[in-house]
């Protein structure tokens, strides 16, 4: 029994010895997979002049040996590019006796934070699309385009809810994207991503469209991507997503991996989300959402056989805000939602969209379940706060 026990006490040191090792050699092995932000780091306006393109069969079809990938590449390349965002160091609140002792590492902490990631020019007036989380709290944004022109850029607004955001810059003869359908995407379709991952200089990679309308991944607050496979790392935050006719399908906004690289699951924003999000800020600096103040659940069954519900469909109010519309307007907790202005509604995700939908200071009606009685409750629906800025 003695040597059994000794046995198994020399076993657990061996094992624990070797967990120690690869936790401090190769501690990705032991982290789960998570979804990443692309970014390498950090963290009265003249009209828009748009070009879409009509629909028409994409240039990357079969039988043509990949030249229409190329011509796609070769198309929409010249408009994607690389965004230098720069930080301002925290004010330093530190006693000077010690900052002078700290000595130069003290200096390069206090250094500006330069991020990397890209963006695409979508119109001649210089207007361009990115990710919030590459220019969010930045002081300084240069662009750099294929060709080696570099300007200081305007940021004309941003929208971190979908994580999108607008820059213009001032620069003579701008190639331009063309906007491409999102309603002849579909799952299967060849795609490119163009960007500038790591610094390494500007890339194509190809993939397909592996999913599309991915919801509830806890990335941004409104939620509606296009999966693909296309390699996208760090870097490529703001970059383009084309179809095989080169035109801008989606903004690349995160990944999903291990350790920080591409493992094939990659996700973008429609181009009609970016589209409407950059028409809103141009014209009036921000997005102007609804908002009802409501916090809500997913309605289970336990719930609609304890209250002995009509209905098997609906959100679940778990909690009113204080002086909300819906506080005001007489919705209670425990209520259920089933429709937002005749829209029905079955998951909170659902009823998020559709009450955004709703324009700040009209009335809409509610259709509420409270029990047995089915409620039309009116309300005056106000402006979506904007959520407070990360530091």
């Amino acid at each position: 029994m003695r040597r059994l026990w000794l046995i198994f006490a020399q076993a657990t040191t061996v094992a624990l010895a070797l967990l120690f090792v690869v936790a401090t050699l190769k501690p990705e092995w032991l982290r789960r997979p998570e979804l990443k932000p692309l970014r390498q780091s950090l963290g009265a306006v003249a009209p828009l002049t748009l070009t879409s393109n009509p629909p028409r069969e994409a240039a990357g079809s079969a039988g043509d040996g990949g030249h229409g990938l190329r011509l796609a590449a070769r198309r929409a390349a010249p408009a994607v590019v690389t965004i230098m965002a720069s930080k301002a160091p925290a004010r330093d609140k530190q006693d000077p006796w010690l900052r002078f002792h700290e000595g130069l590492r003290g200096e390069a902490q206090r250094s500006p934070q330069v991020g990397l990631g890209s963006g695409v020019i979508v119109s001649a007036e210089g207007y361009l699309l990115t990710n919030n989380h590459v220019v969010e709290g930045a002081s300084d944004i240069e662009v750099r385009l294929i060709d080696g022109r570099q300007a200081k850029a305007e940021l004309v607004g941003t929208d971190p809810e979908t994580d999108l955001a607008v820059l213009k810059v001032v620069m003579r003869e701008l190639p331009v994207i063309e906007l491409g359908r999102i309603e002849d995407l579909a799952v299967g379709d060849s795609v490119l991503a163009i960007g500038n991952p790591f610094n390494v200089g500007q890339t194509v990679t190809s993939g397909i469209v592996s999913a599309m309308g991915r919801k509830e991944l806890g990335i941004n607050i409104f939620e509606n991507f296009i999966q693909t496979d296309a390699a996208i790392n760090p870097g490529n935050s703001g970059g383009a997503l084309v179809d095989a006719d080169g035109a801008l399908v989606g903004i690349n906004t995160a990944i999903y991996s291990r350790s920080g690289g591409s493992l094939g699951i990659g996700f973008a924003i429609p181009v009609n989300t970016a589209r409407q999000v950059m028409e809103a800020l141009v014209r009036d600096g921000q997005v102007a959402r609804g908002w009802i103040g409501v916090q809500t659940r997913e309605l289970n069954e336990e719930f609609i056989e304890a209250f002995k519900l009509k209905v098997r469909e609906g959100v679940l109010v778990s909690g009113v805000l204080q002086s909300a519309p819906a506080e005001k307007a007489g919705i209670k907790p425990g209520d259920v939602v089933t429709r937002v202005a005749g829209t029905p509604v079955r998951s909170p995700g659902e009823l998020l969209t559709a009450v955004a939908a709703l324009a700040p200071k009209s009335k809409a009606l509610i259709s509420v379940q409270r029990g047995d009685k089915a409620l039309q409750i009116e309300l005056l629906v106000q402006q979506r706060p904007r959520p407070a800025a990360r530091e």
